[in-house]
């Protein structure tokens, strides 16, 4: 069957393929029996040598040998009094050389419906019933084309000579006719159709309103870490955003282009308080953990500056803070406890920021779910922080049977909510790669004839319609856009409409403002999503930083950088990056939990405690840049019955210091005893580890120390004893053999003489002290 169909498309070019000339109804007369005839004989000697052909053809036949490309059609919508030029190139695809050759121009029949439209892009072959005559006088001669080698084409025209007579938009197909060796007779080799949308004048009817949105988003590139200096130094993850914003560079190149365009700005605050952090000093986080100095910037000074520039006199709508994933949020998140919570404060956010960077009051009663795809329970969480406004887009809230017709955007969904609905042809209209012009030129070429084909459907009726492009557009993307809105600057059927002004126009009747139920959303999306894990991390961290603020004395120098950060984790931007978006929130909580750590109880040694009672001490060092309060430092005894301690102590502490707290102790018995410090915040909550050290208890009791003292009195009077002993006989007489009868030291053995007075010898007595009976003071303060 594939053999068959290539014998009918060989036939179909010989006879019916690229005539220089068109015959006369006459000659077309009295050529049909012959050409019938010729039929049937060459049908016949086709099929039955069908059998012998090879299964497949090595190279493209027929008009598929040549392929052509459209680079630049220009005035992209001609009027009458234009002269129209249309440049590209051939390719000699196949592997015989082509002759005789030249490219032409053919204009096709008017198209009737949006889906014609459609159509266009993705024909292929050549059709002589609708894509018409060549237009005579109008060809250029193309040298000898060897296989592989290309040749570019410029063809010039005034407008007039296409013969149009109706507005509307018509097929220009642009094809090289020529010679093969094994074909040597003039046909179509090779066709490109492009369109045209004509309309030279206003026309009678109503022009269309057309809002267009431009994006100003980008990705994260601020981490959550700061260098630990008193300026806070910000670190990004790369320093790609310099690359954007140079000139030449994407977000460079979307402000210079949508300075002079009717548009409405669609910014995320995240990026103006990004590059506004590159106006002054920042590091560049290295893959070894290091860090290096950005050089961004002047860069980043002059991209403010111009966006500045080109924001004046124009709407300018905020999204919340880090463009949230509002899906991710509403199928994921909301039953995360807390998780929604962080919308209200990025919408707020959103507003002080661009109105302080950029000096303009922004709009932030729009949200934007990520490509326009909504339903009831995303509508709920974009509407939960005060957006009432939700764009969507019609491929999402379609309209009932498929209709054609094109309604206008603005839908009232109840609840007092507005869905402002994009027209999905449009929006997805520059989504390829532009890079190639043949691409980007049909892109405009088809975003001007749908506009006009919108127009067309219900001229009388004066519709709004949105166009809500990708979010962010590539260099060329952009320049495409550009290129398309400047086709329509002469207002024929169109007219620029900001945004809000579109929430205010009257909907249609019959538009669909049924949201469609969760079950509806694409799954090429959901399964895009940030997972329910990225919540619960965020979640984490917003806990840890909850209860890290409230030791702090300067907590913005927290709660900004790491609140930012938080809303940064739930970016659309980190869609179809799951890892990237894991390892992102993994190091925003390390980098927290190491920064409540320099907050922390200095490691004890065990330590003995002698006496009754004493003091410990116990050290907590702050490593911090600022000082801390509100916390207490308590210790616990594993045995009180042992060893008893006093319950807490404030702490305050100056940044870089450290601060060594006395605890009063009491003995009660001997032994080891476990005590455990700790910190509390000043709601209760345990900040840090414990901290667990060993006390050994050596205490005295007084019976103890009565018993010495006894021990240590008699030993003093036997010494005094023997000292007068030995003192007396030194002195007694010579004969005598001991003292007198009846004494030790004097005559009544009492130490006096017989008169009752002291005795010489025993007049000085050594006074010992008296053995005390009080509790022995406070022992010695226990050291680390």
């Amino acid at each position: 069957m594939a053999e068959a169909a290539d014998f009918r498309e060989r036939f179909q070019e010989t006879f019916q393929g690229t005539p220089q000339e068109t015959p006369s109804a006459p000659a077309r007369r009295r050529s049909r029996p012959l050409a019938v005839l010729l039929t049937g004989v060459l049908f016949f000697l086709g099929l039955t040598q069908l059998p012998a052909a090879p299964k497949a053809h090595a190279e493209p036949i027929g008009s598929r040998t040549v392929g052509v490309s459209v680079d630049s059609l220009t005035p992209a919508a001609p009027t009458q009094g234009d002269k129209i030029t249309v440049s590209g190139t051939v390719t000699n695809n196949g592997r015989s050389v082509i002759t005789g050759a030249h490219v032409g121009l053919r204009v096709g029949s008017l198209l009737s419906t949006r889906s014609d439209i459609d159509d266009i892009a993705g024909r292929t072959g050549y059709s002589p019933s609708s894509d018409g005559g060549e237009l005579s006088g109008h060809t250029q001669k193309i040298d000898k084309l060897a296989p592989g080698v290309s040749r570019e084409f410029s063809l010039s025209l005034p407008a007039k000579d296409l013969g149009l007579d109706k507005d509307g938009v018509y097929p220009l197909g642009v094809t090289l006719s020529g010679q093969t060796a094994d074909q040597q007779y003039d046909r179509v080799l090779g066709i490109k159709r492009t369109l045209l949308p004509w309309q030279p004048s206003s026309g009678e009817g109503k022009k269309t309103q057309l809002t267009f949105l431009w994006p100003l988003i980008s990705s994260t590139h601020l981490t959550g870490h700061t260098e630990p200096d008193q300026q806070q130094t910000p670190i990004f993850r790369n320093d790609d955003l310099t690359a954007e914003l140079a000139p030449g560079g994407r977000l460079q190149q979307l402000v210079a282009l949508g300075k002079d365009l009717p548009v409405t700005w669609v910014v995320d605050p995240d990026l103006l308080a990004t590059a506004e952090a590159m106006t002054k000093s920042y590091h560049v986080a290295g893959p070894d953990g290091t860090t290096t100095q950005g050089h961004g910037q002047v860069i980043a000074k002059q991209w403010l500056s111009q966006l500045q520039n080109a924001v004046a006199g124009h709407e300018v709508v905020a999204l919340p803070f880090g463009d949230p994933d509002l899906a991710s949020l509403a199928h994921r998140g909301k039953d995360v406890p807390g998780a929604l919570g962080h919308l209200q404060p990025a919408t707020e956010l959103a507003a002080t920021t661009v109105d302080t960077i950029l000096g303009v009051k922004p709009r932030t009663d729009f949200s934007w779910p990520v490509d326009g795809a909504v339903d009831s329970s995303i509508v709920d969480v974009a509407t939960s922080a005060g957006a009432h406004n939700v764009i969507a887009r019609s491929d999402s809230l379609r309209e009932p049977g498929g209709s054609p017709y094109a309604p206008t955007a603005a839908r009232q969904i109840g609840g007092g909510n507005t869905a402002v609905v994009a027209d999905a042809r449009l929006s997805t209209a520059f989504q390829g790669d532009m890079t190639r012009a043949g691409d980007a030129s049909l892109a405009v070429q088809q975003f001007l004839a749908q506009s006009l084909m919108i127009n067309k459907q219900a001229p009388e009726n004066e519709r709004s319609i949105v166009v809500a492009p990708q979010r962010m557009p590539t260099t060329s993307q952009a320049q495409t856009m550009a290129a398309a809105l400047r086709g329509l600057s002469d207002g024929r059927w169109t007219q620029p409409l900001e945004l809000g002004d579109a929430t205010k126009t009257k909907p249609d009747p019959a538009a669909n403002q049924q949201v469609p139920g969760p079950g509806s959303y694409p799954a090429a999306l959901r399964a895009q999503e940030l997972p329910s894990q990225a919540f619960q991390d965020i979640q984490v961290t917003q806990t840890t930083l909850d209860r890290f603020k409230t030791i702090l004395t300067s907590q913005d120098r927290a709660v900004t950088p790491f609140g930012n950060t938080i809303m940064r984790e739930m970016s659309s931007s980190w869609r179809g990056d799951a890892g990237g978006g894991a390892a992102f929130r993994g190091g925003v909580q390390s980098y927290l939990d190491d920064l409540t750590k320099k907050v922390q109880l200095v490691k004890k040694s065990d330590a003995t405690l002698s006496g009754r009672s004493a003091t410990i001490p116990v050290t907590v060092r702050n490593g911090l840049l600022q000082g801390i309060t509100g916390l207490r430092l308590e210790l616990e005894s594993s045995q009180p019955n042992r060893l008893s301690v006093d319950k807490s102590q404030p702490i305050k502490i100056e940044g870089g210091h450290s601060q060594t707290v006395k605890f009063e102790t009491r003995a009660y018995a001997n032994g080891p005893v476990k005590v455990t410090a700790r910190l509390y915040t000043a709601d209760n909550q345990q900040y840090g580890q414990d901290m667990t050290f060993t006390v050994q208890v050596t205490s005295i009791t007084p019976i103890v120390l009565l018993v010495i003292a006894v021990g240590v009195l008699l030993l003093v009077l036997a010494g005094l004893r023997i000292y007068l002993k030995r003192k007396r006989s030194g002195t007694r007489p010579a004969g005598n053999d001991g003292p007198p009868a009846g004494s030790e030291g004097g005559p009544d053995g009492d130490g006096n003489g017989d008169d009752g007075k002291p005795g010489r010898d025993g007049a000085h007595t050594m006074d010992t002290g008296t053995p005390s009976g009080e509790q022995s003071g406070p022992g010695e303060k226990v050291e680390h």
